[in-house]
């Protein structure tokens, strides 16, 4: 009991530090369901004495006692992430087999076995440490069946052979998440189980897990940059010639036209384009490792470029309500400013930042059919999630 008075404290801190955390709660997530499986080492502390006691006949007395306490268990389970902090889980489990053998007096021995089965559906917490790492932390119930199975030698006939007892307790966990892409996970977890033992009294199972989770629904997200093909170079028009006069009388001078002079080219216009996966993650607008790395490289073929001006342009698909693309498109080009002008050394003077949200789509309508979130959806609609960058100026 102790113990699950630790793990409960532990759990309503942690649920207090998510509620707590409105740097965290700005980053949003689209909801998704998962499932996985869990795989780890179950211990229960298991009180051989009174079990055996409960066993025995008048008569009987036990000489020694020895119990197995440890055993594998494994657990099956769905679930569905309402948000980037709170999740809905539930599943099947098996805490595995705990066994006793008591020796007594007139010679005999009881052997017997409990196993523990039931489902769970636990509310789980998570709060995010970094873009792939988070801690969690998860509180419940469950719903068991334990059920024994004694049998003796000698003179010992235990008095019920086959117990067993059905109940719902609590159930409490923490762990840490890790994500490996935005389709597999991988879970380490200390989870505690309260249970019925079968005969009448109650006893904590801790489990120590291993857990791979499949989320459903979440589209891998590719880190590349498609560049806009360069303009093709156009040659100046030729000067025109100069008309020469026609042959003037012997008196009068010769008159010469001079040629009009050229107006000056245009500067020349230089468009980059980059998706949006390969500078920030779905639905995020903090630009990425790899991103910043491919703006660093934007940055350095500026160099010794005499340039008048940099516009850089986001835009988003159309899932989502329109204010929230405006926005998330918006928050994405001061992003890529910021960088360009921290770490690019570029005046910030010459950077304009414009959000298009969905107005501008690359795909036709006609593409991508279907207003429900799916993963051919969001795939199909990548081409329309991108940052432009249009440099006017001349080498």
């Amino acid at each position: 009991m102790r113990t699950l008075t630790k793990l409960a404290t532990l759990m309503l801190a942690g649920f207090g530090a998510l509620s707590a955390a409105p740097a965290l709660a700005q980053l949003r997530a689209a909801p998704y369901a998962y499932g996985g499986l869990s795989v780890g080492q179950s211990r229960a502390k298991v009180d051989e004495n009174r079990i055996a006691a409960s066993q025995l006949g008048l008569g009987l007395t036990t000489s020694s006692v020895t119990s197995d306490e440890t055993d594998t268990a494994y657990r099956v389970f769905g679930g569905y992430q309402f948000s980037r902090n709170f999740g809905l889980e539930a599943g099947f489990f098996d805490l595995g087999k705990f066994g006793l053998n008591a020796t007594t007096v007139p010679a005999g021995s009881l052997i017997g076995e409990i196993k523990n089965q039931g489902a769970h559906l636990d509310l789980v917490g998570t709060l995010p440490v970094t873009d792939r790492l988070s801690v969690l932390g998860r509180i419940g119930a469950h719903y068991a069946k334990t059920r024994g199975n004694f049998r003796g030698t000698g003179a010992v006939t235990p008095l019920n052979p086959i117990p067993s007892a059905r109940e719902t307790n609590a159930k409490l966990g923490v762990g840490l998440q890790y994500a490996i892409n935005p389709s597999f996970l991988v879970r380490g977890e200390v989870e505690r189980y309260q249970v019925n033992d079968s005969v009448g009294h109650r006893g904590g199972v801790n489990v120590v897990s291993m857990s791979v989770v499949f989320p459903f629904g979440r589209a891998p997200e590719p880190m590349k940059m498609a560049a806009a093909p360069e303009p093709a170079y156009v040659a100046p028009e030729p000067a025109p010639m100069v008309a020469a006069a026609p042959p003037p009388p012997p008196e009068p001078a010769p008159v010469i036209v001079a040629a009009p002079v050229a107006p000056p080219a245009p500067p020349p216009r230089s468009r980059v384009s980059f998706s949006a996966e390969s500078l920030f993650n779905f639905d995020q607008s903090n630009v990425q490792p790899e991103g910043r790395a491919a703006l660093d490289k934007f940055a350095s073929d500026l160099s010794g470029t005499q340039y008048e001006t940099i516009s850089v342009e986001g835009h988003t698909d159309r899932l989502g309500k329109p204010a929230y693309n405006q926005k998330l498109s918006l928050d994405r080009t001061n992003a890529v400013k910021d960088h360009l002008v921290t770490t690019g050394r570029i005046d910030p003077a010459k950077i304009t930042a414009t959000g298009k949200g969905e107005s501008t789509p690359v795909t036709k309508p006609g593409d991508c059919k279907g207003t429900r979130q799916t993963p051919a959806l969001v795939t199909c609609l990548q081409p329309d999630r991108r940052v432009e960058i249009e440099v006017t100026g001349t080498r």
